[in-house]
């Protein structure tokens, strides 16, 4: 390829490119920003107060919330948009510490299905309060009704976009 076919080629590229201004840039940063130290520190008080992970307080949420308290592997790893090798190991993990059962799939025997035990419900009845609170201590009573609901619908957009590709993984 000649120099000006490689320039033409990153001009294009570059045009392309529908770049932030400043203003969306400074929203964006915080965004990224504010969604990891929010993550972090919501895992740390899980972490610190039960000694279990973020992650593993949102399996025990889906089984929850779920018929029987239980759900296929496959659907649970789509619906918390983790690999499935990665929901397995973090199962696996649960399951040693009595929180949750893997079994085959009564319905069809050919999928593994995660079952919260009683003594996952118990644990995730006690973690909870701690667990809300973060949440309200470092994003709710932060912001006003209004930009909580419109953070909301942001990011219900956001999903709206994107399980387009990964319908399987609509558990709103």
């Amino acid at each position: 390829m000649s120099p000006a076919q490689k320039s033409a080629e990153t001009e294009t590229a570059t045009e392309e490119a529908r770049w932030l201004d400043e203003s969306q840039q400074q929203s964006w940063r915080a965004l990224m920003m504010g969604i990891t130290l929010l993550l972090d520190r919501l895992d740390a008080d899980l972490r610190r107060s039960f000694d279990i992970s973020l992650a593993e307080y949102e399996i025990l949420v889906r089984l929850s919330e779920r018929p029987h308290r239980q759900l296929r592997m496959a659907q649970l790893a789509d619906a918390m948009a983790h690999s499935r090798s990665r929901v397995t190991h973090t199962v696996k993990r649960m399951e040693k510490a009595g929180l949750v059962v893997r079994a085959e799939a009564a319905e069809d025997g050919r999928g593994v299905v995660c079952a919260m035990t009683e003594q996952g419900q118990q644990l995730l009845e006690r973690m909870a309060p701690t667990h809300v609170n973060g949440v309200r201590d470092y994003l709710v009573d932060l912001v006003s009704c209004d930009d909580f609901e419109a953070l909301g619908r942001v990011m219900n957009s956001v999903a709206d976009k994107l399980v387009v590709t990964h319908p399987e993984s609509e558990i709103r």
